[in-house]
């Protein structure tokens, strides 16, 4: 997995747009540019409103999420949008080259700085991470090797003491022929970046594992909600507009029928909207219409 993603001639490394190949809730409409714009001006406010605000999209693609955010701040109304834009200090974390012609203002590196003070987005990373496939056989639980010019698949041996252990809490397995991917290497990356500064995080993943690792790394709260209930606190309805401005406004409601359609998607409890999403506080309350939500799982 790690040589197929990450090796010479991996699908990130070589700097192909993964755009190209899956569909994502960033593809999909800006509204999900203006919930992530919503949920950084409220940890801007728990935070006080520093002088810098860091963005940091971890697993960043083309930065795609990045542009559109630092774009809806800019022409936000008001004076308090214009000096939040310039406050962003947007880092797009990817291993693939620099895109050509992105926007100066993003910062580009393949691991995430240090002393991170404001909101970090991890939606396209943690399920990228390498990790081993174990199954259960007459021995006993055993790591699933592949060679990779043929597939043939071989029992390799016993996992790691550790990878049992998350085995056993995450993923058990009970009957010969199971297989389970063991996340221990998300968990741990994941940690990592809770360690790292002040931050709300969002990703898609094991995320019940995740959370119990961010809590024993340091965060204060967490939530782990579907992506359709997490936008609608951040204020889409994907309402369809009234009929009356056909008549009033027929472009003006094409416009707003596109974008509602746009949004559904985004929403939608069968497709993007089941996603979840997992935000953790450090050091910070949880951010204002997401703290009326449930907790994670406390385990």
């Amino acid at each position: 997995m790690q040589a197929a993603l990450y090796g010479p001639g991996g699908f990130y490394a070589r700097g192909e747009p993964p755009a190209g190949h899956f569909h994502t809730a960033v593809h999909v409409s800006p509204s999900y540019a203006g919930a992530v714009l919503e949920l950084l001006r409220q940890v801007d406010a728990a935070l006080g409103r520093p002088e810098r605000i860091d963005l940091v999209d971890i697993g960043a693609g083309r930065a795609e999420l990045l542009q559109q955010v630092l774009a809806a701040a800019t022409a936000g109304p008001g004076q308090a949008s214009r000096r939040l834009a310039g406050r962003i200090a947007a880092c797009a974390v990817e291993l693939a080259p620099r895109p050509a012609g992105l926007d100066p203002r993003i910062r580009w590196q393949p691991v995430p700085p240090a002393g991170i003070t404001g909101l970090v987005m991890a939606s396209e990373w943690l399920d990228n991470i390498p990790l081993n496939v174990v199954e259960l056989t007459p021995a006993g639980p055993a790591v699933v090797q592949v060679d990779p010019a043929t597939g043939a698949e071989r029992a390799l041996g016993p996992p790691a003491p550790e990878d049992l252990a998350w085995i056993r809490a995450w993923w058990p397995l009970r009957a010969c022929g199971e297989r389970a991917e063991v996340g221990s290497t998300r968990c741990a990356a994941w940690a990592g970046v809770i360690r790292d500064g002040t931050r709300d995080i969002t990703a898609h993943v094991a995320l019940d594992a995740c959370a119990a690792t961010g809590t024993a790394a340091g965060a204060a709260r967490a939530v782990l909600i579907t992506q359709r209930a997490a936008l609608r606190e951040l204020g889409l309805d994907a309402r369809r507009p009234p009929l009356a401005l056909a008549a009033r406004d027929p472009a003006g409601y094409a416009r707003a029928l596109c974008e509602a359609s746009q949004d559904a998607e985004l929403m939608d409890a069968a497709g993007l909207g089941g996603f979840g999403w997992l935000i953790q506080a450090v050091g910070v309350p949880m951010p204002g219409p997401l703290a009326r939500l449930g907790p994670a799982d406390p385990r």
